[in-house]
Order: structure tokens, then C-alpha cells, then sequence
């Protein structure tokens, strides 16, 4: 799948956020990426920490192994994850 890929011990995402949603959730895919609505406004860094956040929740590590590697004033972003056992795919298939 074009939307993650493993990079040794890292999952590497590519996430379509969407900022300002009432809950964060995944809402599937967008052209390539996994598409998150973010419960928090584009300002100041604070979808960025929400988006971070829920996704260390998704995938069952620690926010420290969560690192922001793109994107950071723009929609697309990519992740990575270290140390997660869970499938990118069940997330996204949970979803839908």
C-alpha cells in the first residue's frame, strides 16, 4: 500500500490531515494517504500535537516514538513509528 511502509524498526505513514474536525478519527483513504480529521485548529502547532498524539494511541507506543517527519504547516504529512506490533491495514479497515 502506497500509504505506509516499514523502513526497518519504522512504519513510515503519509497522512492527509484535516484540521478542526469535532472528534479525531480516521476517515480513510485520500489519494495515497491515510486520511485523519484532527480535532484541533491549524494553529500554533496544536493539530500537529493532536494528529501526533491520536497516533501513538492507534498504534499502542509511546509519544516519544512518534516523530513528525513532513509537513508541518501543510495537510499531507508523514510519521514515523517505532516499536508498533499493530497493522497499518486494521486500522484503516476499522474504519471503514
Amino acid at each position: 500500500m502506497a500509504w505506509f511502509r516499514h523502513d526497518n524498526d519504522r512504519l513510515i505513514l503519509s497522512v492527509h490531515a484535516q484540521p478542526g474536525a469535532k472528534r479525531t478519527a480516521i476517515q480513510g483513504l485520500h489519494g495515497g494517504a491515510l486520511k485523519v480529521r484532527v480535532a484541533a485548529p491549524p494553529v500554533e502547532g496544536a493539530a500537529n500535537d493532536e494528529l501526533r498524539r491520536f497516533l501513538a494511541e492507534s498504534f499502542a507506543v509511546a509519544l516519544r516514538d512518534v516523530e513528525q517527519i513532513s509537513g508541518l504547516s501543510s495537510r499531507a504529512k508523514r510519521f514515523a513509528i517505532r516499536g508498533s506490533r499493530v497493522d497499518p491495514r486494521t486500522l484503516c479497515d476499522a474504519e471503514n
